[in-house]
């Protein structure tokens, strides 16, 4: 439990996909094999939470939330003043309805910076 409360050194250089693997296979005493099916597993039950027909959200304890937004379809829109050009009128297209990502962070994450 010591071990768990000690301040942890800053990583100056972003982790590439290997080398995360590489370094949860150490400080956890797993292959990087069993490591590597565990984040699959993560990705895959994120998924099945957040793809159609699913809960919608999936949160990750402490760390953060996953939730789909639903945007509702835009009409299309004659005669809108351009921000880009002042005095000049434009057209915008319509969009149809989708669905976003939205990542919040929770209490945990924010604490870390």
């Amino acid at each position: 439990m010591a071990a768990k409360k000690a301040k942890k050194t800053a990583i100056k250089d972003k982790y590439t996909k290997s080398a995360i693997l590489a370094e949860l296979a150490e400080t956890t005493e797993l292959s990087k094999k069993q490591v590597s099916s565990v984040l699959d597993e993560l990705s895959s039950l994120i998924e099945r939470h957040v793809k159609k027909g699913g809960a919608g959200e999936f949160t990750l304890p402490g760390l953060l939330k996953i939730k789909t937004v639903k945007k509702p379809s835009r009409p299309a829109r004659k005669g809108v003043p351009n921000p880009f050009r002042p005095g000049e009128l434009m057209d915008v297209a319509a969009k149809p309805a989708s669905t976003k990502i939205k990542v919040l962070p929770l209490k945990g994450l924010k604490e870390f910076v």
